[in-house]
């Protein structure tokens, strides 16, 4: 017999003039939301994959509910460079690209279209039931750890880790929160703390993605509290590294890479609210939050097991369907919490001595002056036969030799950087993620004009 599953509704929300969002200033309701759904619902081809490249998160938001409702898969892949787009269409010949500005990618375009300001009168459509067991998004890795791959999630799966989170962060009950986000909602992270956190937790997303700390501050001020702010490291640091003040908050969210105890503790003090991580994979989704400030272990979401599979851990049960293998070295601890070593490919064997590239890089940037850096280790043909570690820094005012001064302090000779290349800027994802790809152009552009030596 085939087993039937239920649906789950588009949102939580059931009031027609309930603010869902904030957008270009001015509550978004309800009935606003469900209107804009079915204009955009409207536009979509006979049929295809959507691949969903808008910037504006409300904008996103709307072609995500209305991809979902119509059945379509919405497609997010971790960049729109050429050759990743050529591959996608290969598979997808009939994908279209919904946009709300322009820019080349070589796909059919769907416009966003523009929005009315004024509620439209008359009766909200109802709230549209979802299959839970419908597939709705594919989500591509961010090409960290090596070439992207696609995740399908359905919709049951998005809803339940997203009851799951805002359990977890108390946006379950009592007054709706609003949400800045500075992480895009293309990106697993985005996707679930800054769109479906809004649809199934109360939480009212804010429509920009601030990247500046005075754009970070503006955004936060347009919105009443209780107010969340969802980031991650890169963008934390410049927060406080700046002079910029920040509008009271009552929550920081982080992720997309290890945060330092420091950052934690100054971040806690500087904005004077708790700061909460979560832990996830594109594979799984998010699986486990912790405070820093209070313990280094984290905790399970309801529901789900961690399981020992050789050297790695399978993450199985609640909101992930389908069990899956954690890329990170991970110590359990009981059967809900775990402490997070870092990832598999994160470790490194120098001279026989081992260390990850997450510790080397917070030892990096806790040098005063060091405003961005990351380590690689390269391959053999960029390296030669003897693997040596690479840095790339971002220090203005500070020499190479200043810094390796600094490090010398701080680590053991071998995992020193040679070379050290200070350059004005990383090309960071707007998750703030380096792909390895990335460091390797680098590297290798650097190869070719100065042939090796310190930067």
């Amino acid at each position: 017999m085939t087993r039937v599953l239920g649906g789950a509704p588009l949102t939580i929300a059931t009031d027609p003039s309930e603010a869902l969002a904030f957008y270009r200033e001015a509550p978004r309701s309800l009935a606003q939301f469900l209107g804009d759904v079915a204009d955009v619902t409207a536009l979509w081809p006979s049929r295809g994959a959507i691949l969903n490249a808008c910037t504006d998160r409300y904008h996103f938001l709307v072609g995500l509910a209305a991809a979902a409702v119509a059945g379509r898969m919405t497609i997010l892949p971790a960049s729109h460079a050429a050759e990743t787009i050529k591959s996608l269409r290969a598979r997808l010949p009939d994908m279209h690209c919904l946009a709300d500005s322009d820019f080349a990618i070589a796909l059919p375009m769907v416009r966003f279209p523009p929005l009315g300001r004024e509620d439209r009168g008359g009766p909200a459509p109802p709230v549209p039931s979802i299959p839970l067991d419908r597939p709705v998004v594919t989500v591509f890795t961010s090409g960290t750890t090596g070439t992207p791959v696609g995740h399908v999630k359905t919709w049951g799966s998005l809803v339940a880790g997203a009851r799951a989170e805002a359990a977890r962060l108390g946006l379950d009950d009592g007054p709706r929160w609003s949400l800045v986000a500075t992480v895009p909602p293309q990106h697993m992270y985005g996707l679930e703390s800054s769109v479906m956190l809004g649809l199934h937790g109360r939480a009212r997303l804010h429509n920009a993605r601030p990247f500046y700390p005075e754009d970070i501050a503006r955004a936060l001020a347009a919105v009443p509290r209780p107010r969340l702010l969802v980031t991650s490291p890169v963008h934390l640091r410049a927060l406080l590294t700046s002079a910029v003040a920040t509008p009271a908050l009552d929550a920081v969210l982080c992720a997309t890479a290890p945060l330092p105890q420091v950052l934690a503790e100054e971040a806690e003090r500087r904005l004077r609210a708790p700061l909460y991580e979560i832990y996830g994979a594109t594979e799984a989704g998010q699986i486990a939050t912790r405070r820093p400030t209070h313990s280094d272990l984290w905790a399970l979401f309801p529901g789900l097991v961690l399981e020992a599979c050789g050297v790695s851990c399978v993450v199985r049960g609640g909101h992930v369907e389908t069990p899956a293998v954690l890329g990170d070295i991970i110590e359990p601890h009981g059967p809900h919490g775990f402490r997070l070593h870092g990832r598999g490919t994160d470790i490194v064997n120098v001279a026989g001595k081992r260390s990850s590239i997450a510790f080397l890089e917070q030892q990096l940037l806790a040098i005063p002056g060091v405003v961005d850096g990351a380590f690689y280790m390269p391959d053999e043909d960029l390296a030669g036969p003897v693997a040596r570690l690479t840095a790339f820094v971002v220090a203005p005012g500070l020499t190479a030799a200043a810094i390796e001064t600094a490090l010398r302090a701080r680590l053991d000779p071998v995992f020193l950087p040679r070379p050290l290349i200070l350059v004005d800027a990383l090309p960071r994802l707007a998750t703030g993620k380096l792909p390895l790809e990335t460091m390797r152009t680098l590297l290798a552009a650097r190869t070719r004009h100065v042939g090796g030596g310190h930067g």
